[in-house]
């Protein structure tokens, strides 16, 4: 990119931050519609608590941080009344304060924030008055939920380095054994009063292995059940295990351990009984799960019905103890869910296209708050009564988006090659007419187990323009194919040992659908993807010239080398039932690397410089075959970024670098 474009879109992401409302710029700019910086305006929803009353409604709310000097994204706490009036700004710092939780007599939340360096716990009353920091840990603290009585909290935290490790580190002597000495996360309790010293002083749980996820309290605030794993790493969820704690005494006791990963406790109304995930046996990565109770105090398990996709996430009892409410993706929107512990039937409780996520009840077990977007509706925070599911809008805070035209988004559905039936989303380009070829996008999810949902298309998280591309013409083409969540474990579980296989031929039988809809130009394709996404798009290339440009972002491009550096070396061998040195060449055949002879298509490759999760030499692999390849090529790293860009600025850069090439390549025109 030029150096005089680079500082026109510095300048206008400055603008965007300093207040210039997004009509303004676009009339400065000469826009017509969605641009990578417009979406970058988008302000994300969370954490949608309602009070135990039902009177009020917290949440938070996440804006894009960039100046010359910031670069982040920042959250605060908002107050508003069940039907959405008087809202009010809570928290004002200048680092992010998430995760608010209302204390069982409502008259005050609990909230984390790093205002302090550090992730700590504070505590703020509504009547007024400043927020009280209750923690000064040396690490952060992680998940918190208050005492029944509202008198405690318990709260997770990572162990904190020596003393003789601070003066390593200091003194540049600090050489570690590699899954030795490993920090655990565990859990803690700590009194909202002050001890007679004036202090508050946090008090362990839990001993030497690591504390996962969610914890719950007993109603008698007595024990706190929680997930027992080995490691605090992302390969050990296959561990987890079902305990106890008593708080006062500190004893330990199993609940639930078997070659199964049990997880998320939930103790009912009356206390007599645990709810909780359990997986298949043994865990497999494409994910299987199943909602079981068990007595409180340990005995036999009932799982209960099988959902739909058999990836339930549990929200909590119903409050007469009788129903389990969840939710779970359907195909491309989300369902929240009861399902009657006795009889085991399953009751729908919301329809339509609507995407919902977070939901949470409040104590009284009366409401449940989430957030609701759509493929043209920005993310805002909802409640609804749970006896009557109809959703009340109580937050505005994209109210002020430009009225811009997002491209008509439209489920299609069609034939593999071996007859499956793969849906996915057609996004047309903004005023289209019909009969009128466009340069078709095919963006591919990560996962494998990920799904394309109907959200909102100009969302700031995202790597990907999908607001931007049909503003400029381009027609996107979003596949879940086989591995996707959302369709059930046999379609979930249909790409096992055959990355490449089937998946590939229900994307390039999407593509033709859509060719002969006479949407695509079949002469302009373009492929791109994150993640599994990256990885298909990067097999893609080596499989067919028929694409014109392709963008590989944070790609497994070479299976064996990618189990030998990656945080989770179980994940691959899962999938495909063996190890490199036991089936050499079953990863051969799978890997793009071992297939670059015929490549031509240009590509772009994208990658985190700090990504455990796909590390940045699979993308350096790749761009350097491309080269020898002579295949015209750029590959842009981005610092400090983990598996997905978590700094505003780096998302904007991802947004922008891709726009840049599918324009210079299937240039709309």
């Amino acid at each position: 990119m030029r150096p005089l474009a680079q500082s026109l879109i510095l300048s206008l992401g400055l603008l965007l931050i300093a207040g210039a409302t997004p009509t303004a710029l676009m009339a400065q700019q000469g826009t017509a519609g969605w641009t990578p910086e417009l979406a970058m305006k988008v302000k994300n929803i969370g954490a949608v608590r309602v009070s135990p009353d039902g009177r009020k409604v917290v949440y938070t709310v996440s804006q894009a941080v960039m100046t010359t000097e910031r670069s982040e994204y920042v959250t605060q706490i908002w107050l508003a009344n069940n039907d959405g009036g008087d809202p009010l700004q809570l928290t004002f710092a200048e680092k992010s304060s998430d995760n608010p939780q209302w204390s069982p007599d409502g008259k005050m939340i609990a909230f984390t924030s790093s205002r302090s360096g550090k992730s700590n716990l504070y505590v703020l009353r509504l009547i007024g008055g400043e927020a009280e920091q209750t923690t000064d840990v040396k690490t952060a603290v992680g998940n918190f939920a208050w005492s029944p009585n509202g008198k405690q909290i318990a709260f997770l935290m990572r162990d904190a380095p020596g003393e003789d490790e601070e003066k390593g580190a200091k003194g540049k002597d600090d050489s570690r054994w590699v899954d030795e000495n490993v920090k655990m996360n565990r859990l803690h309790v700590i009194n909202i009063e002050k001890d007679a010293n004036g202090k508050r002083e946090p008090r362990k749980l839990t001993g030497d292995y690591n504390v996962d996820g969610d914890f719950d309290w007993t109603p008698d605030g007595k024990a706190i059940a929680f997930t027992r794993t080995k490691m605090p790493k992302a390969d050990y969820w296959t561990t987890g295990d079902l305990m106890a704690v008593v708080v006062d005494g500190g004893e330990v006791k199993t609940i639930a351990a078997t070659n199964a990963a049990e997880s998320g406790p939930k103790y009912s109304p009356d206390g007599k009984w645990l709810l909780f995930l359990v997986s298949d046996d043994p865990p497999r990565w494409a994910g299987y799960r199943r909602i079981a109770v068990v007595p409180a105090g340990g005995g036999p398990v009932k799982l209960l019905a099988e959902t739909h996709d058999a990836q339930p996430n549990v929200i909590d009892w119903s409050a007469d103890g009788k129903n389990v409410f969840f939710a779970e993706t359907r195909g491309t929107v989300s369902r929240i869910y009861s399902l009657d512990v006795n009889s085991n039937a399953i009751t729908e409780l919301n329809k339509g296209n609507e995407v919902i996520s977070g939901p949470s009840l409040n104590r009284s077990q009366t409401m449940i708050g989430f957030t609701l977007q759509t493929n043209d509706r920005a993310p805002e925070a909802y409640v609804s009564q749970l006896a009557t599911f109809s959703p009340v809008q109580v937050s505005r805070a994209n109210a002020d988006l430009p009225k811009l035209p997002l491209g008509k988004t439209e489920v299609i559905k069609w034939k593999s090659s071996d007859g499956l039936e793969v849906e996915g989303l057609l996004t047309y380009p903004v005023n289209y007419q019909a009969g009128k070829r466009a340069p078709l996008l095919l963006i591919i999810h990560g996962g494998p187990a990920g799904v394309f949902t109907q959200s909102f298309l100009a969302g700031s998280r995202g790597v990907y323009p999908t607001a931007a591309f049909p503003a400029r013409g381009y027609a996107m083409l979003r596949v879940n194919p086989r591995g996707s969540s959302g369709y059930g474990q046999k379609f979930r579980f249909a790409n096992i040992k055959d990355w490449g296989g089937g998946d590939y031929q229900d994307l390039m039988t999407g593509v033709d659908e859509v060719i002969r809809m006479g949407v695509a130009d079949p002469d302009r394709l373009g492929v791109m993807g994150w993640s599994y996404g990256g990885f298909m798009t990067s097999w893609i290339v080596t499989q067919t010239k028929r694409f014109k440009a392709a963008s590989v972002g944070a790609g497994v491009t070479n299976l064996m080398s990618f189990i030998g550096t990656a945080d989770i070396p179980s994940f691959i061998p899962d999938y495909f039932g063996e190890q490199p040195w036991e089936n050499l060449e079953i990863y051969r055949a799978h890997s793009a690397m071992f297939h670059m002879k015929g490549v031509v298509t240009p590509t772009l490759v994208q990658h985190g410089e700090a990504d455990e999760r796909v590390p940045i030499s699979q993308g350096y692999e790749f761009y350097n075959a491309l080269k020898v390849r002579n295949v015209p090529s750029r590959m842009i790293v981005l610092p400090r970024m983990p598996h997905g860009p978590n700094e505003p600025k780096m998302v904007l850069k991802a947004k922008q670098t891709n726009l840049e090439w599918f324009d210079k390549y299937l240039g709309t025109n």
